[in-house]
């Protein structure tokens, strides 16, 4: 990438924007300054004062066809092709192209954010006091030029009409940087002295007025273009990856000619998202992370095709992302999409029913790939047994919270041919989680993976509701609201002292429903489960065994003994990860003496499900 940094004059950049040679890249976002951004833009080119460098991008590089788009209201021709693309200074150029060409009218907004159309006059008399009055001697008008009172009954100003304006004396800033016609108005004024003054100390400077550019040459790489533009862009609102790929497609020559239309990125992920909606739990599948998911299989196919000594990488990094191109992102759409929507029925059959509660966002991203890679292998009963393993030591051992495109790497590379058996080595994730018991205590909120991934595996045990004869499957999960509450409450355990690393504890929560929490309330245990025996209209015996379902102790609770109740959880709780992760939790807490064997939980589940 080389750089220069010119200075053009500001006529030149409007003869640019209104003949088309200076045009958007379709990813920059709508022009949005208000009345009085503008009219204070308007002040800093009659005073002579900087407002800051413009970016340019040469045009000509195959590697970053942009689609191209005029500047708004610059009436460019039709079809025209653009010489450069404004990556920075949109907001600044639009507002001085609008206001200081063609009729001036600016589409913008007040103050309110209420939509308008305003043009600019400068007073002759106030602009020739001196650079201080220049403020006061811009005036926004409506684009009519009548301004009004008494919700628009009166007029109190007209200058609609040339003759109106030099009556009184307000210069149309649209008629600025326009030599010849500036002179025809002025020529009209009976001041000839006025005439000079304003034309020697107002207009020509204005016309000497210059912006400096850095201008990136056509070598310049899409992602140098995102980096560059995310440092410098004055809207200050980052730049997506989403958003330059969809620029890139849209500009697709070869696509255009085979169908006769652009390829909008944007309208298709519209659709996708349409697909992903019949699962909840996709709901915030973004659409970088379908891109990233498409890079992943688009590189390691190139990987895979190589045969020199230094193969592209396997990547789902932001600049690969970036070298995406049309035929890649169509090769791969549909399997990538059916890979999403396996993943969603895949968390739903694992108890992961929507966002809430799924703990990691980008693991999808990852188990997306996998279902491409394995393709219908990933239903076989072992192979999904060895997939479930992966994701919940990613989850439990906490390991998708961060530098997650490296894993994405390492999982696809290894999950597959362990899962079906061609290799005996453990994938990294695999191997590197763990799950101390000592982090119970400080799993207390949703924002933990482990926590969410906890919660799932309990509604996985067969947790029936203890009022409503339900388990929480998928549908009643959302019928009955169900969420995440404490056994024993808040309000007990603080009257106990019991401290909150323990009561507020995942240890200490299990999924309820809206109405069974109701009815539990804030009391002691003793006293809600007579209530919850009256609501579910069930002796002690049965709500004893609803209880047990969710791996806790019915003696303890009745006797509102929280030490024994926290223990008897605990270990409940160290056999549900245990037989996730397929490995022993690292035991560094004092446990204790507990009431049964914890090898003999899973058989009493069992016998309580009726399997």
């Amino acid at each position: 990438m080389a750089f220069e940094t010119p200075q053009y004059n500001l006529t030149d950049y409007l003869k640019w924007t209104r003949d088309g040679k200076l045009q958007l890249p379709d990813f920059q976002r709508g022009y949005k300054w208000e009345d009085e951004r503008i009219r204070q833009l308007v002040i800093t080119v009659l005073r002579g004062h900087p407002m800051g460098a413009v970016m340019l991008l040469e045009t000509g590089n195959d590697q970053v066809r942009f689609k191209p788009k005029p500047i708004s209201g610059s009436d460019a021709p039709s079809g025209s092709e653009p010489r450069w693309l404004l990556l920075d200074g949109q907001q600044r150029l639009t507002s001085l192209t609008q206001a200081m060409s063609g009729d001036g009218v600016v589409k913008t907004s007040d103050a309110r954010g209420k939509s308008v159309e305003r043009r600019y006059f400068v007073d002759i008399r106030l602009a020739l006091e001196g650079e201080d009055r220049i403020d006061e001697a811009v005036i926004s008008m409506p684009a009519d030029g009548k301004e009004r009172e008494n919700f628009g009954r009166d007029i109190v100003r007209d200058v609609s009409t040339p003759e109106l304006q030099q009556a009184e004396g307000l210069f149309p800033v649209n008629l600025v940087l326009s030599y010849y016609d500036a002179q025809d108005w002025l020529f009209n004024l009976e001041d000839r002295e006025l005439h000079k003054r304003f034309s020697q100390e107002v207009l020509a400077p204005a016309n000497m007025y210059q912006i400096p550019a850095i201008s990136l040459d056509r070598t310049t790489s899409k992602a140098a273009v995102a980096t560059v533009f995310e440092k410098v862009n004055t809207g200050g609102v980052p730049l997506t990856v989403f958003e330059l790929l969809t620029s890139t497609f849209a500009g697709d020559a070869d696509y255009f000619r085979d169908h006769g239309k652009d390829f909008r990125l944007k309208d298709d992920w519209d659709e996708l998202e349409k697909d992903f909606a019949r699962f909840e739990v996709l709901s915030g599948v973004k659409s970088t992370e379908f891109l990233q998911a498409v890079t992943l299989l688009t590189t390691r196919e190139r990987n895979r095709a190589s045969t020199s000594s230094r193969p592209p990488a396997v990547s789902a990094k932001r600049e690969d992302v970036l070298k995406l191109e049309l035929v890649d992102y169509l090769r791969w759409r549909d399997a990538v999409r059916d890979g999403f929507l396996w993943a969603g029925r895949f968390l739903n059959d694992l108890c992961v029913f929507d966002t809430r509660f799924l703990p990691y966002q980008t693991q999808i991203v990852p188990l997306a790939v996998l279902r491409v890679v394995l393709g219908g292998t990933a239903e076989a009963h072992g192979v999904v047994e060895r997939i479930r393993q992966w994701y919940w030591s990613g989850v439990l051992g906490e390991l998708y919270g961060a530098a997650t495109e490296t894993r994405f790497v390492r999982d696809i590379e290894q999950v597959a041919p362990w899962a079906v058996g061609e290799t005996d080595v453990v994938p990294g994730t695999v191997a590197e989680a763990s799950f101390s018991e000592s982090r119970f205590f400080s799993l207390r909120t949703r924002n933990a993976a482990a926590y969410k991934g906890l919660y799932a595996l309990q509604v996985a045990q067969g947790a029936m509701d203890w009022v409503k004869d339900h388990r929480f499957d998928l549908q009643t999960h959302k019928d009955l609201a169900t969420d995440i509450h404490h056994v024993f409450p808040q309000a007990w355990s603080k009257n106990n002292d019991i401290e909150p690393e323990r009561f507020d504890s995942i240890v200490n929560k299990t999924p309820l429903s809206a109405e069974t929490n109701r009815a539990i309330g804030g009391g002691a245990p003793s006293q809600y489960l007579t209530r919850v025996e009256k609501n579910s209209h069930q002796s002690a015996e049965r709500v004893d065994a609803l209880l047990r379902t969710h791996g806790l102790d019915p003696a303890a609770m009745r006797a509102d003994d929280f030490e024994t109740h926290f223990r008897h959880r605990r270990e409940f709780l160290i056999t549900v990860i245990e037989s996730a992760m397929k490995k022993p939790v690292q035991r560094d807490v004092e446990v204790g003496e507990v009431n049964e064997d914890p090898a003999d939980f899973e058989d009493q589940w069992e016998v309580e499900r009726g399997e």
